[in-house]
């Protein structure tokens, strides 16, 4: 099959129609129309086996794409300490000549990865992340682009994690949906260490499901083998796909596609999962324990448990306990009580507890003491870009009270972060903040559109008020 049979539909698991004027500037967009034909011919058959994928990861426009999106990520350098601002220095086209024809040759070899410890929020623990160097990223970005369209015509609706044209409000918004429908029994669950549990060799049974190319198979076996760097000595495992790697998040829901086909019979509830976390939405607490028991042994299967510490079944009440999911802390609610309108019970959604105090641990970084030497404009702005943010997330929820609680937040730090800068009083820096407000030392209002989720109605919709 031809690029220029590609199809204008989108790369993912749903289809939709789309102006003539965007299909021609799609298509005439050549790794674009490679993804459209491979999503195509994967989705018409479904049993077919690719065998002829190398050719096109090794592509100069597909290399080029995936430089791209390595740069835009912007992230640390490998082992080898080579920077994005170093390949740029000696010249990305040659860089990536080069790389292309190594990779044709044969002569590509994956480095180790450098291992970097980063804190949990809210705990103890930490997740290590595997930095593979910025010659690896641009070739697992490759075969990323190559083989995504291939497996997204697999997918389930239930999966949203790292998944094209799907985020994380469109599973919170199953949820409100399903809740609405009755599912009020609620399973809560992560799995444990997911991202290094995974093993290697059922990993690369799932992807020959759908790839036979050898030498795709071979770059992706390389790529799980090449281990990680850890106090200068190189340690390999036979399980796990490197969490921190461009293609790992794909190659986590090959696996895991697993548990979606399981679970297309609704006999155990509905699975909304995102990557790692998931949760089933239960009409009974016997269905919920049902689907508990059900999940654990499909894991099991995998090689893979769930975290006992983050597993519970919840039944969703007014007055009761909550769930907790992508941030969100969800209660069942009662609608205030109006003249001529009758209440409605209802999942109601907010910042998380944990989510609020890594908001504000987040400012205090940003004002603390060791930062008194930076002009305050950058500091105003460092804080304005992580509140945009922040509440460009959170907004999407019964949020208005958290919102005015963390802008209240926001204003005192930055008060007394002035105050302490300039030795004056504290009531000098509530004066800067909150009277004076001159344009350059101006935070962003967090006082904006709040959009509340209704049930069977598109999150993005016309549900907003203003608080």
């Amino acid at each position: 099959m031809s690029a220029d049979e590609a199809s204008p539909a989108a790369v993912g698991s749903r289809s939709k129609q789309v102006a003539p004027e965007t299909v021609r500037v799609e298509t005439d967009d050549p790794v674009r129309a490679l993804q459209h034909t491979l999503y195509r011919a994967a989705k018409a058959d479904p049993r077919r086996r690719f065998h002829a994928l190398w050719d096109k990861v090794t592509r100069g426009d597909v290399l080029w794409r995936a430089w791209v999106m390595v740069r835009r990520n912007n992230g640390a350098p490998g082992i080898d300490a080579v920077t994005l601002a170093d390949v740029e220095e000696y010249g990305v086209i040659r860089f990536l000549d080069e790389l292309a024809l190594d990779l044709r040759e044969g002569r590509y070899c994956p480095q180790a990865t450098r291992r970097v410890l980063i804190p949990k929020p809210g705990s103890e623990e930490k997740r290590s992340l595997s930095i593979p160097g910025v010659r690896d990223r641009v070739v697992q970005a490759a075969c990323k682009i190559v083989l995504e369209p291939v497996f997204e015509a697999d997918f389930l609706p239930c999966s949203f994690g790292f998944r094209p044209q799907r985020s994380t409000h469109d599973a919170l918004q199953v949820v409100i949906d399903e809740a609405w429908r009755g599912r009020v029994w609620v399973v809560e669950t992560d799995i444990a260490n997911c991202f290094d549990a995974i093993p290697s060799d059922k990993l690369m049974q799932a992807v020959e499901e759908r790839v036979c190319d050898q030498s795709v198979l071979k770059l992706l076996r390389a790529m799980l083998r090449a281990g990680v760097m850890v106090d200068g000595q190189v340690m390999k495992s036979q399980t796990g796909t490197p969490q921190g790697g461009v293609i790992s998040p794909l190659l986590c829901n090959v696996y895991l596609h697993q548990i979606d086909r399981d679970w297309q019979v609704r006999e155990h509830g509905v699975l909304v999962r995102y990557c790692d976390d998931a949760v089933v939405m239960c009409k009974s607490k016997r269905q919920a324990d049902a689907a508990l028991a059900r999940l654990r042994g499909v894991l099991a299967d995998l090689g893979l448990e769930l975290k006992d510490a983050k597993t519970r079944i919840v039944h969703l009440e007014v007055g009761g306990e909550g769930l907790t999911f992508l941030g969100f802390d969800h209660r069942m609610v009662r609608s205030p009580a109006r003249v001529g309108r009758r209440q409605v019970t209802f999942l109601a959604r907010w910042p998380s507890d944990k989510a609020m105090q890594r908001a504000r641990d987040r400012l205090r970084e940003l004002t603390a003491r060791s930062r008194f030497r930076i002009p305050v404009e950058l500091v105003v702005n460092e804080m304005n870009m992580f509140l945009r943010g922040w509440s460009a997330y959170f907004r999407y929820g019964n949020s208005g009270d958290r919102l005015v609680d963390l802008q209240w937040y926001a204003n005192k730090r930055l008060g007394l972060f002035l105050s302490k800068r300039y030795a004056r009083g504290r009531r000098f820096g509530r004066w800067l903040v909150g009277v004076r407000q001159p344009a350059h030392l101006r935070l962003v209002s967090l006082g904006g559109i709040v959009v509340a989720p209704r049930p069977n109605r598109p999150w993005r919709g016309k549900t907003e008020y203003r608080r």
